[in-house]
């Protein structure tokens, strides 16, 4: 009897699948390469920094945002497995929206705001936004440039 109630109750917590997040660490089932994966169709696994390696000679990559294209960031002590954001659209020459999963920890935001603010305006160094406090995270994290399934290879 107790199997049979525990099996019904495992099947009705399945029903919650349809959620938007959950509120997983960022070591929880939620992650932001699975994520992007399938939303883009890009075929790279593993941590989320090595999407950039693994995309040569395979994905195009560029230092300028399309529509689409994966925002790969470089591993960090704060992100030690680097991150990935989709652009959604480019609304300024320093500003796209993306979304993307797991930067709140558990979550999937969309049209999130981030910022080029690197040097060269190249987009190796970025604001993310934080909902928390409603506005640009204080801490700027570096990328290697956008990954896309089409488009000319342009970046090394």
């Amino acid at each position: 009897m107790k199997k049979l109630a525990l099996c019904l109750l495992l099947s009705l917590t399945a029903c919650g699948g349809s959620r938007e997040f959950s509120r997983a660490s960022f070591n929880g089932p939620l992650q932001c390469a699975p994520y992007a994966r399938s939303r883009t169709g890009l075929q790279l696994q593993g941590d989320a920094a090595s999407w950039w390696r693994q995309s040569a000679g395979h994905y195009a990559r560029s230092h300028s945002p399309i529509a689409g294209s994966v925002l790969v960031f470089r591993a960090t002590s704060r992100v030690p497995s680097g991150h990935v954001s989709i652009v959604r659209r480019q609304i300024s020459s320093r500003t796209i929206l993306v979304d993307h999963a797991n930067w709140e920890p558990g979550r999937i935001d969309r049209n999130v705001p981030i910022t080029d603010v690197s040097p060269d305006h190249d987009w190796t160094l970025v604001r993310v936004w934080w909902a928390p406090i409603h506005g640009l995270g204080r801490r700027a994290y570096p990328t290697y440039g956008f990954v896309s399934a089409s488009g000319p290879d342009d970046a090394s």
